[in-house]
């Protein structure tokens, strides 16, 4: 019979085998990341390895913009900003397929937990509501599902933004197009996985390029709002693996226009926008939609409600309504003490009409 000791020993090998194997799952579990490529100065994230959760995305979205969220946020990563002051844009694009990119270490980034599907339905809702009376641009676009949502003058300035894979893949044979700047190395153009992937980069080519024919629409004062989503690494990995060439080529290129793509975008709203990026290996679980339609661009009206429903409040609201009231409660006031002052006051000492009538009796 062998001694505990001897049995401790022979064992050790396969505990830490255990050991790395828990390390592995559990860095792959949070390996998801969530990073702020560019932000204005006034948007404060902290520096930390916080997590956040997926289906919180939206929430921290609306937050950045200035909105209130119906649940109180209770992430430390994102500070108190100016009451006054929110940026002129949000752009989110989430990339399926990898975990992290390869970018400069001095970006904010954080780790993505529970990372389910999650769409800005609501912070665009919001935006509408807030800002019905303006021209807000609300985009949302995923190429590989052909899904687009357009809002405000998106209709406008994205009018000619290529939104089927038809259509991009026909954008990518045209003048200026990416293939030409590119260094595809590994990656092919007739290759449906390599073609879907340069369709995407394709896209935030075009968009950067619109917005800057489109750049006096930033200074408006409604914000903006974009949600992008990427899933050509992920075709990629699953065609080829993710340790092939191929794969680490596109993640190099995407990484690379990225940088470029916030830099373009932070630069058409004079640093008054803010960049994320979310980088997801896969979603936990799918996500059920409602269904639109690939042009569908829904312009919400306020008509009279078959349901008595109140008309919606503009911007202008609360600034109207402390005009009026203050005005009231200063008008209100000053009536009253001018009443208790007439009332009061002595006809032959106060007034100087009674004073002088006295003295005229007097003389005569």
């Amino acid at each position: 019979m062998q001694s505990p000791g001897k049995l401790l020993r022979m064992n050790r090998p396969s505990v830490y085998i255990l050991l790395v194997v828990y390390a592995s799952i559990i860095n792959g579990a949070l390996g998801d990341r969530l990073t702020v490529l560019r932000s204005p100065d006034y948007v404060n994230f902290r520096e930390g390895e916080w997590p956040v959760s997926g289906e919180k995305i939206p929430d921290l979205v609306a937050l950045t913009m200035g909105f209130s969220v119906q649940e109180d946020l209770d992430w430390p990563g994102l500070q108190a900003g100016p009451l006054f002051q929110r940026p002129r844009a949000n752009m989110l694009v989430v990339i399926r397929g990898v975990d992290s990119l390869d970018l400069p270490k001095n970006i904010t980034s954080y780790p993505l937990e529970n990372p389910v599907p999650f769409t800005l339905d609501s912070v665009a809702n919001t935006v509408h509501t807030l800002f019905a009376e303006s021209t807000p641009v609300v985009l949302q676009l995923a190429p590989s599902e052909e899904r687009l949502y357009m809002m405000g003058m998106a209709n406008t300035v994205f009018e000619d933004l290529p939104v089927t894979l038809q259509q991009i893949r026909g954008r990518l044979s045209q003048e200026g197009s990416v293939l030409n700047s590119l260094p595809l190395n590994s990656l092919s153009k007739n290759n449906e996985a390599d073609l879907l992937f340069l369709s995407e980069v394709q896209v935030l080519h075009d968009i950067s390029a619109l917005l800057l024919r489109h750049r006096h629409l930033a200074k408006d004062h409604a914000p903006d709002l974009y949600s992008l989503e990427l899933s050509g690494l992920e075709e990629l990995g699953r065609r080829y693996g993710q340790d092939s060439p191929q794969f680490q080529d596109a993640a190099s290129i995407i990484a690379s226009v990225m940088q470029k793509f916030a830099d373009s975008v932070y630069g058409v709203y004079s640093n008054n926008a803010v960049i994320e990026v979310v980088t997801v290996k896969t979603f936990e679980a799918p996500l059920t939609r409602k269904s639109r339609s690939i042009l569908e661009s829904k312009q919400i009206s306020n008509p009279g409600s078959p349901y008595n429903l109140a008309y919606k409040y503009s911007l202008e609201y609360a600034v109207i309504f402390n005009i009026v009231l203050w005005l009231m409660i200063v008008l209100a006031l000053a009536v009253i003490a001018i009443s208790y002052n007439l009332w009061n006051m002595d006809p032959g000492y106060d007034s100087i009409i009674y004073r002088m009538t006295n003295q005229k009796i007097r003389m005569d």
